[in-house]
């Protein structure tokens, strides 16, 4: 709503718009009810009678005039119930406004209109006469303005910058706009305990709305409303380019093993590209190790662009996906997004343990025997009671077979399944199997066979309901046809890590479709809810089956992979003997079993790549070697600097998770931190556990770069405040005073006197007087 409109209301109606939106509405009649009853009938009654002998008048233009001075009867009648508006209103100096300002590296763009910043050989793409957002919010909100000037005779004023995190400030002229984060969230639950305590009256939050911290906005606004201060919003910035490149959203693993490749997406816009297609690199370190080139999507201008990074070495990795500028773009600060990789090393164990002997598990050891990241411990039963152990740390691993005590099952992370029948395992171990995902956090791989699944007499056990599909009862298939099946990725499959076959996707999906068909003996179920599938099997008479599903359970993951005969792709007559695809997909499906399997202790810093001067939360996850969460340990950490400088502290336990403990810090050196945390817990032997962090000042990350002014909007509706552009923000001073939070008056306010009403009359009447006129009766 533009000013001169909110004016001319205000005018009208002597109040602002706001005013009638936060008050409540009473009436306080100069009379009686009963008697202002009496005097409307006598009123009507006395037009009915009145209208009643004017027979030579047509009856349409006594029905005109009827309503007419009815209605003025009515308008007089309703001045007389004396409405009123009872507003609570701030009592002036006794409260707090706080002016909280953007202050994040989206600030820098300059896309507001500002006469005096038109220089000559401005690029013909942006704006001609641009200031920086940060620049206008400084002339707008500068204490010699109007706007400032009136607020500060209203309320004690307390300035704020935020990007990460929400600080103090004197005067605007010392915000820089160097924050590469912006966290609304933390920005309104900071000033609200900055100045707990104090009456707070409202907040004034400036900024183009860019949150692209992952913030629960959600939790802070409620936590405001609650508190009943409005939060009055102010945009900044230009709510469409129309020429512009930007990478939106990049989604990446956090970590990864050694020797995997990294499988990242990004949301890129393209909008008005002067060229067909858009080139899209990935930069690790600062060195491009992928690159596609990217057409401009047929319908609207955002594209999903997958891309490949190839294995890095261990370590923490400083990612870019950037797309190529257009000269005439007005923004370009958007064209990259920043992210961090760390790669581990292994070897990360998976326990195998097979039923029988088959070629599956000679074919899966073989395929992984090269990777150095994953070592697969093989049990396979050889007769009745007696296995044969391979891959084993010592002569007692695995000495009586399978685990009986969960300190010896736990030390893996992934277990895979093969053609084994329930009764092999006792109850308790079935329940270990069911915790290792549950409580563990381990990945859990089922695989087809005769002697698996509902063949198996799984159903009913506590095993049963850890797996992605139903399990029905059944019967062991010993020489029951085998279905054949053609195994091809589902859409979600196509873009899985694991089954990326091929450097290109075109080229992974080419050789799913060139792949020889498989078997499967099982009866499957259905898919449970929450789980997915990555991979059909379509039968000879045309029917899809799910192959590979899987689901997150408590908190690890379970998957089932229903055939019995993978190795047909290293052995089909039709696959060439240098082919690796079979090894390929065995090694990318078991990292990424294992991928996400926590240790005892886990540290990490969240958010894991900041720039110098941002704050960051170290946290640690502390379990028994059970994986039950521990409250009572000391836990410590040890921060080596890029430059050698290690400092010491310790970390506190979270009264709101169980077993995490947590620090702030603000690293001020550039490059990459060592993060040791060792936690004790009485005689128990101590634990350790590496982390890192990156500190980098380069990128701009700004996405979203364009003013995000639905999110600005739906603050201030959550909160009872109001949105304003840029240029609206002079009506806050008005609009603020009147609030429910901090020291308030409450006040009647007439409105009978409003101009509206005697303008209203006298449309009346007037317009009464010319129908008469009109029709020859005055």
């Amino acid at each position: 709503m533009g000013s001169w409109l909110d004016a001319a209301l205000t005018w009208l109606f002597k109040y602002p718009p706001r005013a009638f939106a936060q008050g409540e509405w009473v009436l306080a009649p100069v009379l009686s009810p009963v008697l202002l009853a009496m005097m409307a009938g006598v009123g009507l009654t006395g037009l009915v009678v009145l209208h009643a002998r004017l027979r030579t008048v047509p009856r349409r233009d006594r029905a005109v005039l009827a309503i007419g001075r009815s209605a003025v009867l009515l308008l007089l009648l309703a001045c007389l119930l004396r409405p009123g508006l009872v507003l609570a209103t701030a009592v002036p100096q006794r409260n707090v406004l706080a002016l909280l300002i953007d202050d994040s590296r989206s600030m820098r763009i300059r896309d507001v209109s500002d006469p005096s910043a038109s220089r000559p050989g401005t690029p013909s793409g942006r704006q001609a006469g641009a200031a920086s957002r940060l620049r206008a919010v400084q002339q707008h909100f500068a204490d010699s303005t109007a706007l400032v000037r009136a607020l500060g005779a209203r309320f004690a004023l307390r300035r704020f910058r935020f990007a990460a995190t929400a600080s103090p400030i004197a005067r605007l002229d010392t915000l820089t706009a160097s924050g590469t984060r912006s966290d609304l969230a933390q920005a309104l639950s900071g000033v609200r305990d900055e100045l707990h305590g104090q009456p707070l009256a409202g907040v004034v939050l400036v900024s183009d709305g860019a949150d692209n911290a992952g913030g629960d906005l959600d939790d802070a606004l409620l936590a405001v409303r609650a508190a009943r201060v409005p939060v009055y919003t102010v945009g900044v910035g230009t709510a469409r380019f129309p020429r512009d490149l930007a990478v939106e959203r990049v989604q990446a693993p956090r970590q990864l093993l050694q020797g995997a490749s990294a499988f990242l997406e990004a949301d890129v816009r393209i909008r008005g590209a002067r060229t067909g297609t858009v080139p899209v690199t990935v930069e690790a370190d600062g060195q491009v190790v992928a690159r596609e080139e990217v057409a401009a999507p047929a319908r609207g201008d955002l594209v999903t662009v997958r891309l490949r990074v190839p294995p890095l070495p261990p370590g923490a990795h400083r990612l870019a996906v950037r797309v190529r500028p257009d000269p005439d773009e007005m923004v370009t600060e958007n064209n990259a997004v920043h992210t961090s990789l760390e790669v581990r090393s292994g070897p990360a164990r998976i326990l195998y343990v097979e039923g029988e002997p088959r070629p599956e598990f000679p074919f899966l050891r073989r395929a992984m025997a090269g990777d150095t990241a994953v070592q697969i411990v093989g049990l396979m039963r050889s007769a009745e009671r007696k296995y044969l152990r391979l891959g084993v740390r010592d002569s007692l691993e695995l000495l009586g077979g399978f685990p009986t005590a969960r300190e010896e099952l736990f030390q893996y992370r992934g277990i895979i399944l093969g053609s084994v029948e329930a009764g092999v395992f006792t109850t308790d171990q079935l329940r270990m199997l069911a915790d290792f995902v549950n409580v563990r956090g381990g990945g859990l791989l089922a695989l087809g066979g005769r002697a698996a699944l509902a063949e198996g007499g799984y159903a009913g056990t506590p095993l049963a309901d850890v797996l992605p599909l139903t399990i029905g009862a059944g019967k062991e298939n010993v020489e029951g046809p085998a279905l054949a099946v053609q195994l091809r990725p589902t859409r979600e499959g196509e873009t899985h890590p694991a089954l990326q076959l091929r450097e290109t996707l075109a080229g992974s999906l080419r050789r799913w479709d060139s792949l020889p068909p498989l078997t499967t003996v099982n009866t499957l179920g259905t898919l449970r809810p929450g789980a997915a599938v990555l991979l059909t099997g379509r039968t000879d008479d045309g029917r899809e089956v799910p192959m590979l599903t899987w689901q997150r359970y408590g908190r690890g993951l379970s998957a089932l992979f229903a055939v019995q005969d993978s190795w047909l792709w290293r052995m089909d007559a039709s696959v060439p003997v240098e082919d690796v695809t079979h090894q390929t997909f065995w090694r990318q499906l078991s990292r990424w079993l294992v991928d996400e399997a926590p240790a005892p202790l886990m540290i990490s810093a969240e958010p894991n790549r900041v720039a110098p001067g941002e704050p960051v939360t170290l946290r640690a996850q502390v379990r028994t070697p059970l994986y039950a969460d521990v409250n009572d340990a000391t836990v410590t950490v040890t921060l080596t600097a890029p430059s050698g400088k290690t400092t010491t502290m310790p970390l506190e336990w979270s009264l709101r998770n169980d077993g995490s403990y947590t620090a702030r810090l603000t690293p001020t050196d550039t490059g990459r931190y060592t993060i040791e945390a060792v936690a004790q817990r009485g005689r128990e032997p101590a634990q350790s556990a590496l982390g890192t962090l990156l500190v980098d000042d380069g990128g701009a990350d700004v996405a979203p770069a364009e003013l995000q002014q639905a999110l600005l909007q739906r603050i201030a509706s959550a909160t009872g405040g109001r949105y304003y552009p840029l240029e609206d923000a002079g009506q806050i001073a008005t609009d603020a005073v009147f609030t429910n939070a901090g020291v308030t008056v409450r006040e009647a306010k007439d409105l009978w006197d409003m101009p509206a009403v005697l303008l209203l009359l006298l449309l009346l009447l007037s317009a009464e007087w010319g129908y008469r006129r009109w029709r020859g009766l005055a």
